[in-house]
């Protein structure tokens, strides 16, 4: 099967922008949210979507506007339906798994409704766990009408590949790895994460695969002592993760910390690989194996995916 000439696809996550790139439907794609930058083609699209807070403030003021708007029942983004109108997608990829994260379900069907020159189907992705995402790009693929492609399988390779290099390197015991989602409330990472870690050797501290992240006291971090910990803000790149990090590290007790000691506190790209639940998870599962096994996993992803604080 190939993709109908008349396709006209417009993506409002950045997630499902890359599935519709790895479907090689890249020429298709005539509209991406403003959060949408990879691949690096798709940066000359039309802007579908804007944010109603300011990502630039400090963790615990964006927790706060968030909240706020949440609160008000006021979407975090807005949708330039006009734009929309114009493009006359014949689809509209959104997701109905974190109205933080990006564009509801609900509220592309709510804005859907006043259009008048089409009626674009709607797909939603609601992914937890590493099996959605992978069943998510063969779903949107059978609606787009295009074969699934054997750069799924590939991604599922890379990925048993890598759980089979970290279960060669553990000689005792898995480290106790704690992934931290955001610092101001602080907050352990959860759904796809602490499978990934599994995935990567080690031993998530907090959190429950499939299930949203949680708040994090930080006595409770002091107790647990995790032997590693790793910095994934939502959203945040590695130069606003360091700068995050370096906040948290000010508190009382972190010099205490076993992974302080030994030097294995890492910060990455959140916003880039674990925080998009789309093909580069795979990607994510070698960064977390390259962190925690570096003696026998070396991908390279040092110093442009992951860093150490």
């Amino acid at each position: 099967m190939t993709a109908a000439k008349n396709l006209r696809i417009v993506s409002l996550i950045p997630s499902a922008t890359e599935i519709v790139a790895l479907l090689g439907l890249t020429d298709y794609l005539v509209g991406r949210s403003h959060e949408c930058d990879y691949p690096p083609e798709i940066k000359d699209r039309p802007i579908c979507t804007q944010a109603r807070l300011n990502s630039s403030k400090p963790s615990a003021e964006i927790h706060q506007d968030v909240t706020n708007l949440l609160q008000n029942a006021l979407s975090i983004y807005e949708i330039k339906l006009e734009l929309i109108e114009q493009l006359q997608p014949t689809h509209i990829l959104t997701q109905d798994q974190c109205d933080v994260c990006a564009v509801s379900l609900s509220q592309v069907e709510t804005a859907l409704a006043s259009l008048t020159h089409s009626q674009p189907h709607i797909i939603s992705l609601q992914p937890t766990v590493l099996a959605d995402i992978w069943a998510d790009i063969q779903m949107v693929a059978q609606t787009l009408d295009v074969e699934t492609p054997t750069s799924l399988s590939d991604l599922q390779s890379r990925v048993k590949i890598c759980e089979q290099k970290t279960l060669s390197s553990i000689d005792t015991k898995l480290p106790t790895v704690a992934c931290i989602e955001w610092t101001d409330p602080l907050m352990a990472a959860g759904n796809w994460i602490p499978e990934l870690v599994k995935l990567a050797g080690g031993q998530p501290l907090v959190g429950v695969p499939g299930q949203p992240a949680p708040q994090l006291q930080w006595e409770s971090l002091i107790t647990a002592n995790p032997d590693v910990i790793i910095f994934m803000p939502c959203g945040f790149d590695l130069q606003r993760t360091r700068q995050e990090a370096s906040m948290l590290a000010q508190r009382p007790d972190w010099q205490n910390l076993q992974a302080v000691k030994s030097g294995k506190v890492y910060i990455t790209d959140g916003n880039s690989y674990f925080n998009r639940p789309g093909p580069r998870l795979a990607d994510s599962v070698e960064i977390l194996a390259e962190i925690l096994h570096p003696e026998t996993v070396q991908y390279g992803y040092q110093g442009k995916a992951w860093e150490p604080l």
